[in-house]
């Protein structure tokens, strides 16, 4: 994902020469070749993550697009109250860019593990928020995050993401939609960001015991695609959310936002991913999916439990 994000980038700079891209003294080795094609349209802010959100602010009121860049918590828990007040207050073009969504930068320690990114930009009125799940759906997402008026944040992985998504269903991508991956009538399994392998695996698994499990992503995840999850809703009793993030306020919390204001066909939902928990344990990425309950056996049989009656 994260090379897509660099090379798309750089695309949107050759046409729009208002293009800066500001780092947190981050990133060098992968934003080398923009620095070296615009060095007059890079700077770096250095490790003070709340300044160079007000001074994005500040170029942005002049008339520029800028793009943040920083890793896991740093460019939205750190700067919270600088993309608040001096960005979304004033529906600048600034473009905040996560490296390392969920537990990337496992091995870190909690403070460099993403998990309540989400559920923070979120809430702040007139602010997009895109997750895609791998390097196709971050290339679909770049032109609109890129170009669309007002603030936009983009959670993306480190790279080496396996790629699950089809480039022709992509095609012409519209923020706010949903991404079908698979069918089913039993329940579906609903993703945001890189966490979509282990819905596909899961699917596989219970596929092996007899359900009809289907999968589908959601890139854009405010926005919510509510008329896809309406459609759902009409198919099965089950939405069950997957997310390598916190439960609470994050991907999962939306679909239930959405499908409560429905008036029928409302699907019981239930979300899976981190509880109101910081996570206390170091570990990689693979380690600590599996620890919380996000790899695919784990996902398998906790959506049987509940297509069971046991949970």
């Amino acid at each position: 994902m994260r090379d897509t994000f660099t090379r798309c980038l750089e695309q949107e700079a050759a046409r729009n020469p208002d293009l800066v891209l500001v780092t947190g003294d981050l990133g060098f080795g992968v934003l080398f070749p923009f620095m070296k094609a615009y060095p007059n349209r890079f700077i770096n802010a250095g490790i003070s993550e709340q300044a160079m959100m007000s001074m994005a602010a500040g170029m942005a009121l002049e008339g520029k697009t800028v793009v943040v860049y920083s890793i896991g918590n740093f460019p939205t828990l750190r700067c919270l109250e600088q993309i608040r007040n001096c960005c979304a207050y004033h529906e600048v073009k600034v473009k905040i860019v996560c490296v390392g969504a969920g537990f990337v930068y496992g091995t870190l320690g909690m403070t460099h593990h993403a998990t309540e990114d989400m559920s923070a930009l979120r809430l702040l009125p007139g602010v997009t928020v895109y997750a895609p799940a791998d390097a196709v759906q971050t290339e679909a997402v770049m032109q609109r995050f890129l170009t669309e008026p007002g603030v936009a944040y983009l959670r993306i992985g480190r790279g080496g993401e396996p790629v699950l998504s089809d480039p022709d269903t992509l095609a012409g991508y519209q923020t706010g939609k949903a991404v079908p991956y698979q069918d089913g009538t039993d329940a579906y399994i609903l993703t945001a960001g890189g966490i979509l392998p282990s819905a596909v695996g899961a699917a596989k698994l219970l596929a092996e015991a007899g359900y009809s499990i289907g999968v589908a992503s959601f890139p854009t995840v405010k926005p919510m695609d509510e008329a896809y999850l309406a459609e759902l809703c009409g198919k099965v009793k089950v939405l069950i959310t997957l997310e390598e993030h916190t439960i609470v306020g994050g991907f999962g919390g939306a679909v239930c936002e959405a499908v409560s204001g429905f008036a029928d066909n409302r699907a019981r939902v239930v979300r899976l991913g981190m509880r109101d928990v910081y996570s206390s344990i170091v570990g990689n990425q693979e380690y600590l999916v599996k620890h919380y309950g996000l790899d695919s056996a784990s996902v398998a049989a906790s959506v049987q439990a509940v297509l069971e009656g046991k949970a």
